[in-house]
């Protein structure tokens, strides 16, 4: 009984502590499935991964593709759940289960009369790419050929995201003959704009700039940045390779309105400062992205 209670107790501060990743993940897997259910599967586009084999299954057998989403999820889970991190699968099931759910419940929304199949599979691929994005940002997946590729990378330490677009291409050469080659073309082309806005999801919420500025009036710079910006500061240790002097150089990272906000601050207080900024893919620490979502 106190095994049980003390594993409660545990969920019940998980749950709290991650109450706002539940809530993207709701959103995020609540789009998705919607662009699912009123632009992929009427107009017969494929779809990529184990979602693609679940709405092909629909369009051959005519039974819900819920089920064999929900089943095709839960064995890739347990085949992999050792190379999983725990928060990942919690998630990962979290927002599996939510989608096989929303697949059986959203089947009778109505669904947007369009002529233009191009212009369709723009649609989907924009709202499955927000979708998708807002859950990986939450650390979490929509299963399939996520759960192989993170496995896989685990287990045997190399990349293998090459093998999740081999893996995705196969689903939809399989469906060209159920689907036909325009179809095909046309789901070929959602997905490939899906993963572009996933991408620009993820980095929007991780946009951070390098900034490294040098000054005479260094301490100055460091304050406003830890005062004003409330960001911390690295002084590097730097020597001028022409004049041999030794020089601290500040270095930070910024989001973009604090990059601007820091350059106004040296043009009126250090017109001589040199400022190189670039631009950071992704930052992992205190402050920025946590180290729990991996």
């Amino acid at each position: 009984m106190n095994k049980l209670r003390k594993m409660l107790l545990r969920l019940h501060v998980v749950l709290k502590q991650e109450k706002d990743s539940f809530l993207i993940i709701s959103f995020g897997t609540t789009i998705s499935v919607i662009a699912t259910v009123t632009l992929i599967m009427p107009y017969k586009f494929p779809d990529a991964g184990l979602t693609g084999l679940a709405v092909l299954s629909s369009y051959v057998f005519h039974i819900s593709p819920s089920w064999l989403f929900a089943i095709g999820n839960a064995a890739l889970l347990i085949w992999g759940w050792k190379e999983l991190s725990p928060r990942f699968v919690v998630l990962t099931i979290y927002g599996v289960g939510l989608f096989s759910l929303l697949l059986k419940v959203l089947e009778f929304v109505p669904v947007p009369s369009l002529d233009d199949l191009f212009l369709i599979a723009v649609f989907a691929g924009v709202i499955k790419g927000i979708g998708g994005g807002l859950v990986f940002r939450s650390g979490a997946s929509l299963g399939g050929t996520d759960i192989v590729v993170v496995a896989l990378r685990n287990r045997y330490g190399i990349e293998v995201g090459k093998y999740g677009f081999y893996m995705n291409l196969v689903v939809l050469l399989i469906s060209a003959p159920v689907i036909g080659i325009e179809r095909t073309i046309y789901g070929l082309v959602a997905i490939y704009i899906s993963g572009i806005v996933v991408d620009g999801v993820l980095r929007s919420f991780d946009r951070r700039r390098q900034v490294f500025v040098i000054s005479q009036k260094y301490e100055q710079v460091k304050d406003f940045i830890i005062k004003e910006l409330g960001r911390g500061v690295t002084l590097l240790h730097g020597e001028g390779g022409f004049t041999g002097k030794s020089q601290k150089v500040v270095m930070c990272l910024l989001t973009p309105r604090q990059t601007m906000d820091l350059k106004r601050f040296l043009a009126s207080t250090d017109k001589r400062a040199f400022m190189v900024v670039a631009e950071a893919s992704e930052v992992v620490g205190k402050g920025f992205k946590s180290w729990k979502e991996f």
